[in-house]
């Protein structure tokens, strides 16, 4: 008998960490699988319910037929779609040029004085519309009445000598034919004579020059205009080499408005001022809304900016109500030419996509068709139709979205729904809208009734009307599901 132990059993190696990470995450992977698959299949049954509609005024329900995403299609509809439609007419549309300018007045002066003295008097207050001539500032004039004084007094003394030398010289002159005399005194006091008539000359001038000093003490406006806030006080010592000056005078009426415009409309603006005609231009305010004024195209610049490729016009306003006012940021509109008595469509109307720019027009059979067209120029909210309508075509204004080429189409009575509203009005959705089963505000697709409660018809629920079947709600979702 053999009493040897058998050899032990080799132990197996513990599993590696990678191979227990795999593991680990091929777990997870399968709990997560068996967990979407259990919240999918309990709520299937809430995100396609039988959605209810009613139809007119009947009373049994019935499900909405929808495409393989659970909702309508965008072109499927039961019916003409309602539409808001409009006529083409015949018109005039002005050819105009918007361009930001900026209100610059025709003079800006700053007031200096011409002469040195202190300032005394102040006859404006600040923000003042004054006129040519008014008063505004008057400096020390004392020293200048005593400088016109010596002036007119040195003239007085010279005149006197220039007479005493006229009358020698007539004696002496006298004398000299009679041969009383030398010949070369008499010359003499020719030259003399002329000699105090030179000084008489300088001594006006002067005279002249202390006047001038001693208005330029009165200082008046040199223009009309406003004066704005004044640079000195009274009291100051004033000095014409200052180049601060005493206060800015702005002319405002007339006024102009200086804007750039593209170097392309050049020749069609400048064919028309050579032809005398008076451009008209229309300021508006910053936002484009409220109309400033009113003027005609005054000048154009001399030359292109190469910078920018544009060029400088000028337009001047009456400005009688003071609306503009300088340095003020505009909205300049420059009416180049009117077009006479063409086809007219609305904006709205106007469609772009693979046709390019197109209309949906309406047909006699009630049924649209795509046409394409060429535009024109576009004024607020019509535009010319330059090829491709005719006046008196209908074309579709609202509700183009839902339409292709050979949809048929209602247009709403007057006073009617349109639009939007008359889309809903038939059961359709306007563009962005909750489909009709979300339109009461319900959550999740949830287009069953509220229990208990009688779904509204219209005004045939009255005596003897039978309302739809009620569906059941569904059990409100447990605690802690999706």
């Amino acid at each position: 008998m053999d009493n040897s132990n058998p050899p032990p059993r080799r132990a197996l190696p513990p599993p590696s960490p990678r191979r227990r990470w795999i593991e680990r995450i091929a777990g997870l992977v399968v709990l997560v699988v068996l967990i979407w698959a259990g919240w999918h299949w309990w709520l299937r049954p809430h995100l396609n319910p039988p959605a209810t509609s009613v139809a007119g005024n009947a009373g049994p329900t019935a499900v909405a037929p929808r495409n393989g995403t659970g909702s309508r299609g965008r072109f499927q509809a039961a019916g003409p779609q309602p539409v808001g439609a409009a006529t083409i007419t015949k018109g005039d549309i002005d050819i105009t040029l918007n361009a930001l300018g900026s209100v610059v007045p025709l003079a800006t002066v700053t007031v200096q004085t011409q002469i040195s003295g202190q300032l005394t008097e102040i006859g404006f207050t600040e923000g003042q519309l004054v006129k040519k001539g008014d008063f505004l500032f008057q400096i020390d004039p004392r020293p200048y009445q005593v400088a016109l004084e010596q002036a007119q007094g040195q003239l007085a003394r010279d005149q006197a000598l220039l007479k005493g030398a006229t009358v020698d010289l007539a004696r002496y002159q006298k004398l000299a034919k009679q041969n009383s005399i030398a010949q070369q005194q008499a010359d003499d006091q020719l030259y003399l004579v002329k000699q105090y008539e030179g000084t008489v000359k300088l001594d006006e001038a002067q005279v002249d020059n202390a006047r001038l000093n001693l208005a330029y003490c009165h200082i008046t406006a040199p223009v009309t205009g406003r004066v704005g806030l004044r640079l000195i006080d009274v009291g100051n010592y004033v000095t014409s080499s200052s180049t601060t000056g005493l206060v800015v005078l702005t002319e405002l009426q007339p006024i102009t408005v200086v804007f750039p415009v593209a170097e392309d409309f050049l020749p069609q603006i400048q064919k028309r001022m050579v032809s005398d005609a008076k451009l008209p231009v229309t300021a508006y305010d910053r936002s484009g809304t409220t109309k400033l004024a009113t003027g005609t195209l005054f000048a154009i610049d001399s030359q292109i900016d190469p910078t920018t490729g544009t060029v400088k016009m000028k337009a001047q306003f009456d400005n009688a109500d003071l609306a503009l006012f300088p340095q003020q940021f505009v909205n300049a509109q420059l009416l180049i030419d009117t077009l006479k008595d063409v086809v007219i469509a609305p904006t709205a109307s106007i469609q772009r996509g693979a046709p390019g720019t197109f209309v949906f027009v309406i047909k006699p059979d009630n049924k649209v068709a795509v046409t394409k067209v060429r535009l024109g120029p576009v004024q607020g909210e019509k535009v010319a139709v330059l090829s491709g309508l005719s006046e008196g075509d209908k074309v579709v204004v609202d509700g183009a979205d839902r339409l292709r080429d050979g949809s048929p189409v209602t247009i709403p009575q007057a006073g009617g729904k349109s639009g939007g509203s008359a889309r809903r009005a038939a059961g359709g959705t306007a563009p962005g809208s909750a489909p009709p089963a979300q339109a009461a505000g319900s959550n999740l697709g949830s287009s069953s009734p509220v229990k208990g409660r009688t779904p509204d018809v219209g005004p045939s629920n009255g005596p003897g009307y039978n309302p739809p079947p009620v569906q059941p709600a569904r059990p409100p979702a447990k605690s802690g599901s999706p």
